[in-house]
């Protein structure tokens, strides 16, 4: 586990006065840029833990890439915050790319792997109870727990690709032409490295007629 009992109040400003000054010396102009603008090619989905930071990860720079993230990154059709940045992110950044991103030991997907009781959080992880309703078949056939829990990281993932997919957002910028993909990552926090579960969607021609909004 990583030590943060170095991590205080106050050595949060210190460290953002010092990453200040040492872009400052690479770059003298980087703040100008930075605060002309943003115009993101992608928008990661992600988990709100604290080891998949998506610009650490994939290597980019402030302004790259547009952000959400929720635990276990959950996709629902009724979450307002997510629409509204989809919403953004697609009809007005123009972005190219959406990538819903999971990792291995997501305390969430564990967490509802079980029946224990967490509090008021248990409303949103029923919806990955949900993901295991419709694979129940599949993930039961594992043994192993730890398994059973990387198999549903992958399954939510995919879950939420499909149900991104049919969200009017999508739909509308496919419908009009927009080049956008819905890609499907799952990281893998004991190395690092980023796993494509090649579940790219760029239109709707799979999907059966009642998820294609006329």
């Amino acid at each position: 586990m990583i030590d943060t009992k170095h991590i205080t109040y106050e050595s949060l400003i210190e460290g953002n006065k010092e990453w200040v000054a040492e872009t400052l010396k690479q770059d003298p102009e980087y703040f100008n840029r930075l605060s002309s603008g943003q115009k993101p090619p992608v928008l990661w989905i992600g988990c709100a833990d604290s080891r998949v930071p998506a610009n650490q990860i994939t290597g980019t720079l402030p302004g790259e890439i547009f952000v959400h993230r929720n635990i276990a990154n959950v996709i629902v059709h009724s979450d307002m915050n997510m629409l509204s940045v989809l919403d953004y992110a697609v009809n007005v950044l123009k972005v190219e790319h959406v990538i819903i991103a999971g990792h291995y030991g997501c305390g969430g997907v564990a967490a509802a792997m079980t029946d224990k009781q967490y509090g008021l959080i248990d409303n949103w992880l029923r919806n990955i109870k949900d993901v295991y309703r419709l694979h129940k078949a599949e993930v039961d056939a594992i043994e192993d727990q730890e398994e059973k829990v990387r198999l549903m990281v992958h399954l939510n993932v995919v879950e939420g690709v499909n149900k991104l997919c049919g969200t009017s957002i999508i739909q509308n910028a496919w419908a009009r032409g927009q080049e956008l993909e819905v890609h499907g990552w799952v990281i893998d926090i004991e190395t690092g490295f980023i796993k494509d579960l090649e579940v790219t969607c760029n239109n709707n021609d799979d999907f059966d007629h009642i998820f294609k909004l006329a």
